[in-house]
Formats: C-alpha cells, sequence, structure tokens
C-alpha cells in the first residue's frame, strides 16, 4: 500500500485560516470515502471530518461550521479550515481506504 501525503498546514493567528491537500502517492482511482483525523500532543486521534462515497459531509462538533471537507476530480481531498483556534493545534492527517497513513501536516494556532 501506498503513503498519502499532507500538505498546506502551519502557523496561524487565532482566527486566520488554511487549507490542507491530501494527494495519494500514486494514480488511483478517484476518491470515494475519505476522512481527516487530528492529533494533539497527549491525546487521541479525533476524527475531524469525513466524506461518503454519495458526498454526504460529516463533521466533529468542535469544528462544525468552521472545516469544511472537499474532494475535486483530479483526486485530491482537501481541508478548508476557517477561524481557527487554539484547540485545532494538531497534526492533521487524511485517510482513504487502501492506502497507509502519510506523515500528516502540523497545524499550530498559539494561544
Amino acid at each position: 500500500q501506498e503513503p498519502l501525503v499532507e500538505s498546506g498546514g502551519g502557523l496561524v493567528q487565532p482566527g486566520g485560516s488554511l487549507r490542507l491537500s491530501c494527494v495519494a502517492s500514486r494514480n488511483s482511482d478517484s476518491i470515494q470515502y475519505a476522512a481527516w483525523y487530528r492529533q494533539a500532543p497527549g491525546k487521541e486521534p479525533e476524527l475531524v471530518a469525513n466524506i461518503s462515497p454519495n458526498g454526504t459531509v460529516t463533521y466533529a462538533d468542535s469544528v462544525k461550521g468552521r472545516l469544511t471537507i472537499s474532494r475535486d476530480n483530479a483526486k485530491k481531498l482537501y481541508l478548508q479550515m476557517n477561524n481557527l483556534k487554539p484547540e485545532d493545534t494538531a497534526v492533521y492527517y487524511c485517510f482513504r481506504p487502501g492506502f497507509t497513513w502519510g506523515q500528516g501536516t502540523q497545524v499550530t494556532v498559539p494561544k
């Protein structure tokens, strides 16, 4: 299995925005089910958002209204992050069946 590759993280002030991207390291079929997870220091991984094959999206209560998951025909997965808060600080990982976990991308929102 090939790993996924996340990008787009960084340091952003509270209230700022970031757009995370996730791409497969090899040619693949169009995205069906996919998800974004995050893991903050000392905490368990948390499911942030997922998208089903028919396009239905689901979000954790803590990010509703601020984060948006999407996919495009170029087989990329995105996570648009708006109005970021310090509690959003974590390493963000994308998930797709058939691929292994990538290195993640660090998002830091200082207090």
